[in-house]
């Protein structure tokens, strides 16, 4: 599917479930010194190399930025693409499921802050819409919020796409 964005880019969603049947998305904290959405909440994901194909940009980068090798990941579908306003990417979302993690992940130290593991409880739980300021203009956004992070933006949008497909 086609979306507004000059730059394609692809993330991956990935989920798990934990001993307890619990549902888990995999979210990276990016680091606060980069140039471009900077401390922001995000998925593993990247820019689009030339003559790669989208799903292989999501695998790619999940393994470059938090060390989610390709192989252990099944990749059960894809997302609505979403686009960036003030960056102009075109991102789209592929869903894969991943064993529940057992080591620590090996988080890429040009990019990656924190690696942060939301249930999709907590997610639905800290669902909202709020008023932010990003470069001197004012919009509204849906937010999840889950302790002190808050998730907004593209991808609170894509957060509102998987749980709208995820049955309560």
């Amino acid at each position: 599917m086609d979306v507004h964005g000059r730059t394609d880019s692809a993330v991956l969603v990935p989920l798990y479930q934990d001993g307890d049947g619990e549902l888990h998305a995999v979210f990276t904290e990016r680091r606060h010194d980069l140039s471009r959405h900077a401390g922001e909440i995000s998925f593993p994901g990247g820019r689009r190399d030339d003559d790669e194909a989208l799903v292989d940009t999501a695998l790619r980068e999940a393994h470059e930025e938090i060390g989610l090798p390709p192989g252990d990941v099944e990749v059960v579908g894809a997302l609505e693409p979403t686009p960036t306003f003030v960056t102009n990417y075109a991102i789209y979302p592929f869903v894969g499921v991943i064993a529940e993690p057992e080591a620590e992940w090996i988080l890429s130290r040009t990019e990656v802050a924190q690696v942060l593991q939301f249930s999709v409880r907590a997610l639905r739980e800290g669902a909202g819409e709020r008023r932010l300021i990003r470069r001197g203009i004012p919009f509204r956004t849906p937010t999840y919020e889950i302790g002190d992070h808050l998730i907004w933006g593209a991808t609170a949008r894509i957060v509102g796409d998987l749980l709208a497909r995820i049955p309560s």
